[in-house]
Order: structure tokens, then C-alpha cells, then sequence
């Protein structure tokens, strides 16, 4: 088993590298979907989340 370890790490360091990175964009895709920080003026959903009174 070690054996096998041994003679694949570097795959398993590149799959465990990209798998974190895959999360990371997951993460921040979720952040800025439930998020109104940056305004609405880039936004795809501008005007229609927040009812303005007139």
C-alpha cells in the first residue's frame, strides 16, 4: 500500500490541489449569490430583487 502511495503522489497532490481549488470556486459562487455587497448595477438580477417604492 505504501508502496502505491509512493509511486503516485504526485497525482494525489495535483487531484487534493485541484479539488481544493474546485471548492474554493464553489464557495465564493454561493457567497455572491446570496450577497448584495457590490451593488446592483453589474448584476443579472438588477432591479429585480430589492422592490424600490416610488
Amino acid at each position: 500500500m505504501m508502496n502505491w502511495i509512493l509511486n503516485n503522489l504526485s497525482t494525489i497532490i495535483v487531484a487534493a490541489i485541484l479539488l481544493i481549488i474546485v471548492i474554493m470556486i464553489i464557495k465564493h459562487q454561493i457567497q455572491t449569490k446570496h450577497t448584495c455587497s457590490s451593488g446592483c448595477g453589474g448584476c443579472p438580477m438588477a432591479g429585480k430583487c430589492h422592490t424600490h417604492k416610488k
